[in-house]
């Protein structure tokens, strides 16, 4: 008795039941008429016929190649449903026939596939053309009115709305409004970003603020989207232009400030600067024009030399580095925080680890559950396949599937399982450095004092006419924004397209620091 395997495709995950019961009844009939025994159902939803990276449709090549002396038909409900790239299709079919005497039959349209018989080729090679034809029309349509809607009449045309928006109307009415709950949201992760706050740390208080966060890219997903600054991205049809195209919905984020973070998330390749303690200010202070200052000594009359910071474009800046290193330790004495501002840094601390754990043992006590179930399912799968009622291949793609989840499970339990305490120890301990920055800076190696001026100013610290300038500076840093003004060593003045300097936890306005961001300072 000849035996076949099949392989079905659906374009979607919900396929109607009407459909599945007649490509069954096809089948079950050519099986019954042909006296061929089917040992094996491959199956792939939701995937195109354009390609051949199916996962299922990879699993048959890989059947195929252990098992083609017991396999005498490949069945399929049409040759559409196979692939819809005839050239492809038609090698494949080729293939299959002459390397592994397997012959692919259509029980639809009654056309068994055979390379030595003219009349079968010709019928299987008309329809896998056929079929390619009316995609290449069903694509041109679609994609001329997708590029009129988005690029002539501004519409945004996809079926969910990006975070932050609300779809609402019908037809070509339909448009998307602002969620003012989840706009928050938005702006807070492009200001945090902004004020380089790292992603994972942004993930984690816009979940806290109630957004549901699903996967590791979301965040960069938010801040690459165009659709947030009132734009939305075009693909090029035929000799009409690709692009970002002005949209008709209401943006969330300023326009500037959505382009100053795509120039940030490039990451342009930093000029590579000589560290030296003597001059721990070149490669992060800039002069006014925007240019970073450089650095080098200068021989004076009696044959010492002084070190200066100078700016290569024209005469901007020549500045003494006693100068700037007596008004930088000024600043630091300045941004120092007040002893009740590290005292509610530690409560907040204290409230944050106790939630966290308590978050985490009931996180850790689901996907123990999880893995519990994933056990009984493997246990299932051997059962079967002991007792023969699946065949071995379908007990390899089920115990690799199920193999794969329990590795996934029982990473998420040791990191779970881990001690976060002594995390925040090291928190508790260094905090009271907050109160005397001066003395931090001054203990740091030049590297390190770079670090703690980029994050403190967000890369923005300028120098001009003998003072340091700056459009950024954390919030729970500028409480003397006002003295050191008056002092002549350090000037707040923000500009245009930069988000406000808000706190980065909780929902008041109170000059409080968040423990995230002293974590990051330290």
């Amino acid at each position: 008795m000849k035996k076949a395997i099949r392989y079905l495709r659906f374009s979607h995950d919900g396929q109607s039941n009407s459909s599945i019961e007649k490509q069954d009844l096809y089948t079950g009939q050519w099986l019954e008429r042909n006296r061929v025994e089917l040992i094996d159902t491959f199956i792939d939803a939701g995937y195109s016929a354009r390609t051949f990276d199916r996962p299922d449709f990879i699993k048959l090549q890989e059947f195929i190649t252990k098992h083609h002396q017991h396999v005498d038909y490949l069945v399929v409900d049409q040759m559409d449903r196979f692939s819809r790239d005839a050239g492809e299709a038609m090698s494949l079919a080729k293939k299959l026939q002459l390397k592994f005497s397997i012959q692919i039959v259509s029980v639809t349209e009654g056309i068994t596939f055979d390379y030595h018989t003219p009349g079968s080729f010709f019928r299987a090679g008309l329809q896998l053309l056929l079929a390619e034809d009316d995609n290449i029309n069903r694509a041109n349509k679609v994609n001329g009115g997708i590029y009129t809607a988005k690029a002539k009449e501004g519409r945004y045309i996809h079926s969910r709305p990006p975070y932050g928006y609300d779809k609402i109307g019908k037809g070509k009415e339909k448009h998307i409004v602002i969620n003012e709950p989840k706009a928050a949201i938005v702006r807070f992760i492009f200001q945090a970003y902004l004020h380089n706050t790292p992603m994972y740390l942004i993930r984690q208080q816009a979940k806290e603020m109630g957004m549901a966060v699903k996967g590791k890219n979301i965040i960069r997903g938010i801040l690459d989207n165009p659709v947030y600054a009132g734009r939305q991205v075009v693909k090029p049809f035929k000799e009409l232009p690709g692009g970002i195209f002005p949209a008709k919905h209401e943006a969330i984020i300023d326009p500037l400030v959505w382009e100053e973070v795509q120039r940030k998330l490039k990451k342009p390749e930093k000029e590579r600067v000589t560290v030296l303690d003597e001059i721990p200010l070149r490669g992060v202070l800039k002069c006014h024009c925007g240019a970073l200052l450089t650095g080098a000594p200068s021989r004076g009359r009696h044959g010492k030399y002084y070190y200066y910071y100078k700016c290569n474009h024209g005469r901007h800046n020549n500045i003494s580095a006693i100068k700037a290193h007596q008004q930088m330790e000024r600043i630091m004495e300045l941004i120092s925080l007040p002893q009740a501002t590290v005292t509610a840094i530690r409560e907040k601390a204290e409230q944050e680890l106790e939630q966290r754990n308590k978050e985490n043992k009931l996180l850790l006590a689901e996907k123990k559950a999880e893995l519990a179930k994933e056990d009984a399912k493997l246990f299932s799968v051997e059962e079967k396949w002991i007792s023969n009622t699946i065949s071995h291949d379908t007990y390899n793609r089920w115990y690799t599937d199920i193999m794969q989840r329990k590795q996934h499970l029982k990473a998420l339990i040791d990191r779970l399982s881990q001690n976060q305490t002594e995390l925040y120890r090291t928190l508790y301990k260094t905090l009271d450095t907050l109160s005397d920055l001066k003395y931090v800076y001054n203990r740091c190696d030049a590297s390190s004092k770079q670090e703690l001026l980029r994050l403190g100013f967000d890369s923005n610290l300028y120098y001009e006419e003998g003072i340091y300038r700056t459009p950024t500076i954390l919030e729970p840093l500028a409480h003397n924004v006002v003295k050191m003004k008056s002092e002549g060593v350090l000037i707040y003045e923000k500009k245009a397209g930069y988000p406000e300097i808000t706190r980065l936890c909780g929902s008041t306005r109170a000059r409080t620091a968040d423990p995230l961001l002293v974590r990051q300072m330290l």
